[in-house]
């Protein structure tokens, strides 16, 4: 079995890791990301396995960007490591919800958001491409 999962925010040491797990931003964007803590890495024995990208809907409201966990360590609790991170961070900070989404034709991530405390509050129709729908949750903190 493997050890614990440790969960922290990204420096600017892991700027080239986190580029090669999101490439729907740019490198800029994500330098700039690192100093507001809006970035999360997972870490299982000293190596990377996790990323989430933290948004702010109209700049208030954090927002789950994309989550990413390497294939092997999928269900071991690596994203639910990340999200608990998040939550404590977003509560200290006095945030009341988080809000996320995931493709309608992602099941398995829409179980996942709802494994966690998250309820379903709305679609957005063809908003991905191909025409493919947003399916969007808020879990209270």
């Amino acid at each position: 079995m493997p050890g614990p999962i440790s969960v922290r925010f990204a420096d600017s040491e892991d700027l080239t890791w986190c580029g090669s797990q999101d490439e729907s931003v740019d490198q800029e964007a994500l330098e700039g990301k690192i100093p507001r803590k809006e970035i999360l890495i997972a870490e299982l024995a000293g190596k990377r396995v996790g990323y989430l990208r933290l948004e702010y809907l109209w700049s208030k409201i954090p927002y789950i960007g994309p989550v990413r966990v390497n294939q092997e360590q999928r269900g071991q609790g690596v994203g639910q490591a990340m999200l608990r991170t998040l939550e404590e961070f977003l509560r200290e900070s006095e945030f009341r919800v988080l809000m996320s989404s995931s493709q309608v034709n992602e099941p398995g991530a829409q179980e996942w958001h709802r494994k966690m405390g998250f309820q379903e509050c709305g679609i957005i129709a063809g908003i991905n491409k191909g025409g493919i729908g947003e399916v969007f949750f808020t879990k209270p903190l």
